[in-house]
């Protein structure tokens, strides 16, 4: 059970750490100016690259233990892969919109599913 609530808040900070790199974006494509490196995406896809190798171990991890039906270990190594170069591109005015929205949206896609079937497994 601590290990589905540990999974459950990192899910969670990464569905926010996506959400935040959507936004920041949006800004950057609208200012066109690069993020300073140092200042801002060093800093920033280190915090995600902490977080996003923890959850990927723990949720092959619940996988194996738990067998969802409908989430498998090739998405989770997918959406580890994808929220590190979300967390990376967000920065960058030249990432293209729509591979940039893709990567965005199956990301928040396996992260959302894997919250509903922890909270399911908790109600049944």
């Amino acid at each position: 059970m601590v290990e589905k609530q540990n999974l459950l808040q990192q899910t969670e900070k990464l569905i926010e750490y996506v959400k935040r790199a959507d936004e920041k974006y949006k800004e950057i494509k609208i200012s066109g100016e690069k993020g300073d490196f140092y200042n801002e995406v060093k800093p920033f896809a280190d915090e995600v690259k902490e977080i996003n190798d923890q959850w990927k171990n723990a949720a092959i991890q619940w996988i194996h233990t738990e067998r969802p039906k409908n989430i498998h270990e090739q998405q989770i190594d997918s959406c580890h892969e994808h929220i590190e170069i979300i967390s990376i591109q967000s920065f960058f005015p030249e990432t293209s919109r729509t591979r940039f929205k893709n990567l965005v949206s199956s990301s928040i896609y396996v992260l959302q599913t894997i919250v509903l079937a922890i909270d399911n497994d908790k109600l049944g």
